[in-house]
């Protein structure tokens, strides 16, 4: 692992995160399971294994349970880069293909423009093995004044 003050302390807000000592809990329960298998400054590669949690009717994860996700771990990523806050300020998911609780994926994130004060990141979901695609999130990020101790109370 490399990258610095900003990696430790965007690995860190992480798993204060994975462990429900930051957050609503929401995404403590999203994010479980999640393990860093690779981190440096504005890419980080994930293994997961979905959740026994919010599935639809045919045992499919529940798409606002990985856009959550996506989210996450594209903040926590571009923390590692930039070692500011950033708000999320456009979202988009395209989503390919369907998972299913208890399924195996891999997840990498990267870093893809810096603007200053704007930022982007893209967050890919794959199937472990076959390496299909089953989801894509661009965050667009804007920095803000805030701090991870401002951010961990709300």
């Amino acid at each position: 692992m490399e990258g610095g003050d900003s990696l430790k302390k965007s690995l860190a807000w992480l798993h204060g995160v994975i462990n429900g000592k930051i957050g609503h809990g929401l995404e403590a329960i999203v994010l479980q399971g999640l393990r860093v298998i690779h981190a440096e400054k504005g890419f980080m590669r994930f293994d997961f294994v979905v959740p026994n949690i919010v599935s639809d009717v045919d045992g499919n994860w529940s798409v606002g349970a990985l856009a959550s996700l996506l989210d996450v771990i594209g903040i926590v990523t571009i923390y590692s880069f930039a070692n500011r806050i950033t708000s999320t300020v456009d979202f988009n998911v395209l989503y390919y293909s369907t998972v299913k609780i208890q399924e195996h994926v891999e997840i990498k994130s990267k870093v893809s423009a810096n603007r200053g004060k704007l930022m982007h990141v893209v967050v890919e979901v794959r199937r472990e093995g076959n390496g299909e695609v089953i989801a894509v999130g661009k965050l667009w990020t804007a920095s803000n004044k805030l701090t991870f101790a401002q951010v961990s109370k709300l």
